[in-house]
This record gives structure tokens, C-alpha cells and sequence, in this order.
């Protein structure tokens, strides 16, 4: 019998009402609109359906990956012979712990977030209005935009291990610039507590508009892509390397570099992995021989 089936099977048992997808593509759930099928794609609605599930899955023999909202995924063309786990959508219950500290479901997305802190006149949270992604995701990588990071906020992760969950305060977190000490995959966020402070619910709403006109004016948002493609070289930065490499609109297939924000691969129609990742060693490639820079990818590859 295979992993899968006996995952169906040990689904069918402790968790029969969890959402269970078979063979379903990867494309659905990614921002950049690639990815082949998941043979398993499972959304716990709660920590505790993620905690059981991840349980069965080792039973299994199930390789699990898990998934926020999929806006920083390369899923590889052929797909995933694993279990996918998508906390986005089902797993995303947010309150309020006392004045000025939130706690949340690692797939609740950062936009609701911050409509959450505003709803509670908690400033500090504006930045991440914008971003796409998912709170887990966003801890992960310690996301951040104008000025903002998730590590001023976080005050403490709560993981699944191997050896259960624990909960790791901020200065155990090691965030570093697109970097946590969870980025490794050894473990599985299921929620975090953030530090706000109280501010005017108006102000933290015009702030808020204001940081997304600036994404609507400068960002290619209106094409699939997985956001900057490339992390900021220290003392750099990746668009305008980019750009002045000459590189806006170089195409591969249906993968571009964007003419609106050379730091953005889009998907203009139809791309798919291989695209993708030959275009980003184009751009790697000519942006060393010109600039003598190495650009390294913000976006995570998925490839099995």
C-alpha cells in the first residue's frame, strides 16, 4: 500500500472532516500560478487537526510540506509526490491576549492581520497590510516592507516539533533579513503573538491606504508572480541592478522580468517552472558579468 492510501485511510479514521484534495495542481494555490499536482493536499481547519494530521503523516510515511498562502512558491512543473499542508483559508483564528499583544493562526493572512490591530487601535502592524502572504509564511522568512519587519513584532512562535510543541520567544527566533531559525523546515509554525501599540484607528487605516497606493504604483501586481524575486544585495539593490543591466522585459517563454519593477518575475501567460528558473540564471548570470554581483532568490523553490 501506498503512503498516500494509508493516508487516506488514517484521515478517514481521526480526521474525517479535514479537507482533502488528491492529485490536485499546485497552480490553484500559488501566486505565480505554476506547480504541477500534489498527490495530497490537505488545509487543517485548527493547531490541533495540524498537529494530529502531521502525526499521521509520519505513521505514513508521508512527506509533508507546509504551505501558508503559497505567494513566495515555485512549485516544480512535475509536481509534488508529497503532502501538501496549506494552513491559508481554514487555519486562521486571531484575538486579542490583553491591550497592546495579538495572537494568531500561522495561515491567517497579513491583510486581515492588520485590519485585526486596526479594528483594536494597535499601530505597528501597517507595513504588512500589503503583503500577500500568510502569518506563518511571514514569520518564516521574517517578511517585511518600507521600513517594517516581522521581527519587530513577534514576541513569541508557537512550533510543532519532533519532540511536540514549544513556544520561542522572539530572541530565540535568530530573525535575520529573510531568515528565522524556522527556516530550516525543521519544525512547523502554528501560530505567533505580536507587540503593538495602541495608536488611532484612523491614522493606522491612512497609513495603511497610503502604503498600498505605493504598491499599486510601483509593483506589477496586476500579473501572477511570487513578489521580489531576488533578495537585496548588501549594499544593493536587486531592481536596479536589474535594470541597469538592461534586463526589463527579457521573456522566456511565459516568464518575464517585469518592465514595471525589474525585482519582480512575472508570469505573463502560460509560464511554468522551467521558465522561471531559466530566467532567473539569465538574469543571475548577466547581472555577475556586468555588475559583478551575485543575486540570490527571495522566492522559494519547491522542485520536490
Amino acid at each position: 500500500m501506498t503512503w498516500y492510501e494509508k493516508l487516506d485511510n488514517a484521515i478517514e479514521v481521526y480526521l474525517p472532516d479535514l479537507p482533502l484534495e488528491r492529485d490536485v495542481p499546485m497552480s490553484r494555490y500559488t501566486s505565480f500560478r505554476i506547480g504541477g499536482p500534489a498527490r495530497r493536499l490537505a488545509c487543517p481547519k485548527n493547531r490541533e487537526q495540524l498537529v494530529i494530521l502531521m502525526g499521521l503523516a509520519r505513521e505514513c510515511g508521508a512527506k509533508p510540506f507546509v504551505m501558508g498562502n503559497g505567494t513566495n512558491l515555485l512549485v516544480s512543473d512535475k509536481g509534488l509526490e508529497r503532502l501538501v499542508i496549506r494552513t491559508a483559508g481554514e487555519m486562521c483564528a486571531v484575538k486579542a491576549v490583553d491591550e497592546t499583544t495579538i495572537e494568531a493562526d500561522a495561515g491567517i493572512s497579513l491583510a486581515r492581520l492588520a485590519l485585526f490591530a486596526q479594528g483594536e487601535s494597535l499601530t505597528g502592524l501597517e507595513f504588512a497590510h500589503g503583503i500577500p502572504g500568510s502569518l506563518g509564511g511571514a514569520v518564516f522568512m521574517n517578511a517585511g516592507a518600507y521600513g517594517g519587519e516581522m521581527k519587530q513584532v513577534v514576541t513569541e512562535v508557537t512550533v510543532l516539533t519532533e519532540d511536540g510543541i514549544r513556544r520561542i520567544s522572539a530572541e530565540n527566533c535568530d530573525f535575520g533579513y529573510r531568515h528565522s531559525a524556522f527556516s530550516d523546515g525543521k519544525s512547523v509554525i502554528l501560530g505567533a503573538k505580536l507587540h503593538l501599540q495602541k495608536g488611532d484607528r484612523a491614522q493606522i487605516g491612512a497609513r495603511m491606504a497610503e502604503l498600498m497606493r505605493k504598491r499599486k504604483a510601483s509593483q506589477p501586481l496586476e500579473y501572477p508572480s511570487a513578489g521580489s524575486t531576488f533578495k537585496r544585495p548588501e549594499g544593493y539593490f536587486a531592481g536596479t541592478l536589474i535594470q541597469e543591466t538592461g534586463l526589463k522585459g527579457l521573456t522566456v517563454g511565459g516568464a518575464q522580468v517585469s518592465e514595471k519593477h525589474a525585482g519582480f518575475v512575472i508570469n505573463i501567460g502560460g509560464a511554468t517552472c522551467k521558465d522561471v528558473l531559466s530566467l532567473i540564471r539569465q538574469v543571475q548570470d548577466q547581472v555577475m558579468e556586468t555588475q559583478g554581483v551575485h543575486l540570490e532568490p527571495e522566492v522559494r523553490i519547491v522542485e520536490s
